[in-house]
């Protein structure tokens, strides 16, 4: 049992211990009604490591009494994949037994490995279910995703695992209990802020830590936060969280407001203070789109430059390729008329919905439909006047060009 990782062995089997995802599994949840019920049917868990998504997966198939069988799509193939189906129909022919089929990493499966089990789904001989930290409407093949209920999992909140990690250590049976551990508050707070999230990442810097932490002369394993910055490898913020969240709002709103020395200021006060600079980086891009825009496309390109080198350089030299991004981002004109653009056609896309898209830029024209002749641009230059739109919103503008720098002397084609 001690070989095996504290995150696996606290790994929980009921729905009552499962961990966070409430929005999926909580009470009356669509997904907590269906496994009460016994009529699950092939889903698709996507989101970070370390929320839940394989336990969830046990969790089901425990509590419908199934056959689990799990396969990792890196390693395995199409071979993999036959065989588990058809022991499947056989268990479920002989003994009228469900098999639930966990595909770990589903994104990497290819349209051939991916195409092998969709027959099996659809007659049911497996209950499939994808786990995948990649958006699988964009990763996956179609075929499988239409044939599958998506749930997306979000990273667990603090409260959660500072929950499961003092369940771990009080658990004799599967825990630390038998340790004779003590956990200070301060460690327990940095190890669930520095896991993002990530369970998995907090259990098992929870044991690393007591696994490397001698007794003292109280016979007792104590791990203070120092101890905990030690295991994860990540050092505490010397600022609390009302003043990390206050101090990243200032940086955004230095940018936006075009104070330079401010935006560096915070950006390296945060910095020293144990702020990751991915952090940094990751807000500049944002900023990049929706500060400044179209008046100045360069900046998203420094942007995603200075995060390129924070992930490939590390500190102390990825600072000034940072710093000079920031710098540019800050002295650039600004626009946020991608953001307005944007918002707009949000808007439309969830509330209006018009899928009778123009005949002649389908794919397949319809043969009953309008006799409109698709027009090839560069048949005519490079533009040519015609409609994209569908007919309810064929007039709508979304984007609308503003006066300040480059896109002021942007005349959009579609008004020449």
């Amino acid at each position: 049992m001690e070989k095996i990782p504290l995150a696996e062995r606290m790994r929980p089997k009921t729905l009552d211990d499962f961990v966070g995802q409430k929005h999926i599994v909580g009470k009356n949840m669509l997904l907590n009604r269906a496994i009460m019920m016994g009529e699950i049917g092939s889903c698709i868990f996507y989101g970070p490591p370390g929320t839940g998504k394989t336990t969830l997966a046990n969790i089901i198939s425990n509590t419908l009494n199934g056959n689990f069988r799990k396969l990792n799509a890196v390693s395995s193939g199409v071979s993999d994949a036959k065989q588990v189906i058809e022991e499947a129909r056989k268990n479920k022919t002989l003994y009228s037994k469900q098999t639930y089929l966990l595909l770990d990493e589903c994104h990497r499966w290819n349209k051939a490995q991916s195409d092998c089990v969709l027959s099996a789904i659809e007659d049911g001989s497996i209950i499939f279910i994808g786990s995948t930290t990649e958006n699988p409407f964009i990763s996956m093949t179609r075929a499988i995703v239409s044939r599958c209920r998506v749930f997306e999992f979000k990273p667990l909140s603090q409260e959660d695992l500072i929950s499961a990690m003092k369940k771990a250590v009080l658990d004799k049976t599967n825990g630390l209990g038998n340790l004779n551990v003590e956990v200070s508050e301060d460690a327990l707070k940095h190890l669930a802020w520095a896991s993002s999230g990530d369970l998995r990442m907090a259990l098992n810097a929870l044991e690393l830590a007591v696994k490397t932490t001698p007794l003292n002369k109280d016979k007792k394993i104590v791990i203070d936060k120092t101890v905990a910055e030690q295991s994860i490898q990540k050092k505490a913020l010397s600022i609390d969280e009302t003043q990390f969240y206050d101090m990243l709002s200032c940086f955004c709103k230095s940018i936006r407001g075009s104070d330079t020395d401010a935006a560096l200021y915070y950006s390296q006060r945060l910095i020293c203070a144990g702020c990751d600079p991915l952090i940094i980086a990751r807000r500049l891009i944002a900023h990049a789109s929706e500060d400044i825009g179209m008046a100045d496309s360069n900046a998203l390109l420094l942007a995603t430059s200075a995060m390129y080198a924070v992930q490939n350089l590390g500190l102390p030299e990825c600072l000034i390729p940072l710093s000079h991004a920031i710098i540019y981002a800050c002295e650039a004109e600004k626009s946020n008329s991608v953001v307005v653009a944007l918002n707009a056609a949000k808007d439309d896309a969830e509330n209006v919905k018009d899928d009778n898209i123009p005949n002649h830029l389908k794919n397949h024209p319809s043969i009953n439909g309008p006799k409109t002749k698709y027009k090839y641009p560069h048949d005519y230059g490079g533009y040519v006047k015609q409609q994209y739109l569908p007919d309810s919103l064929k007039d709508k503008i979304y984007y609308v060009p503003s006066n300040n720098g480059k896109e002021k002397n942007l005349v959009r084609k579609k008004f020449k």
